[in-house]
């Protein structure tokens, strides 16, 4: 009985180290993401500080829209990638800022189904949703242009809607937190206890 006891209690030791070890190191692996990228950003803004308007070389939005179902839902989330020297192509999924009366000023995503080149550096692009019956009515001059969808992320949406509220922020760093302070307090004090019968 003795021995099964101390099998199970170390069987229970090895999952809760390895679930802590896996939480470490998937923080540490976005951690390491978030700084390669921020990286990346400030070298391009440092390389583009001279050009005017110049757009980021990456930018992430959420999908509000059903325009682009299947090939983006809602609440996806999405990856965009800046492309210089106007090397849009037709079928490219691009995000961009709208110049149409009903969505002025809004970031819209939409596929590229027609290129008109105007001069060396710029182009008017015809646009449409995947999921539109029409093309959009006003046509996307590569200045508005933010850039190429690069990366799909599934209902990321849902995940930005719940830590918009600081409350569920701060909840999913401190129940962490404090579980992990908790189970090394129950070691010290396993260990304590141990030394303790020992010493008798």
């Amino acid at each position: 009985m003795k021995r099964n006891k101390t099998t199970n209690k170390s069987q229970i030791k090895y999952i809760i180290h390895f679930i802590f070890k896996s939480l470490f190191l998937a923080i540490a692996c976005i951690l390491i993401c978030f700084v390669v990228l921020i990286a990346i950003y400030l070298v391009d803004l440092l390389l583009n500080s001279d050009k005017k308007d110049s757009k980021p070389l990456f930018s992430t939005y959420v999908i509000l829209t059903p325009s682009m179902v299947p090939t983006i839902n809602i609440n996806d989330a999405i990856v965009v990638k800046r492309e210089d020297n106007d090397n849009y192509k037709v079928g490219d999924v691009i995000t961009f800022t709208s110049k149409d009366i009903n969505y002025d000023g809004l970031a819209v995503t939409h596929r590229i189904v027609e290129k008109h080149k105007i001069d060396e550096n710029i182009s008017s692009y015809t646009t449409k949703g995947d999921n539109n019956t029409i093309v959009d009515p006003t046509p996307v001059k590569t200045d508005a242009i933010y850039g190429k969808v690069l990366l799909k992320i599934p209902k990321v949406g849902y995940l930005k809607r719940y830590f918009s509220n600081p409350i569920n922020y701060l909840l999913c760093i401190l129940v962490p937190t404090a579980i992990y302070i908790i189970y090394n307090f129950i070691k010290i004090l396993i260990a304590m206890k141990k030394k303790e019968k020992k010493s008798i």
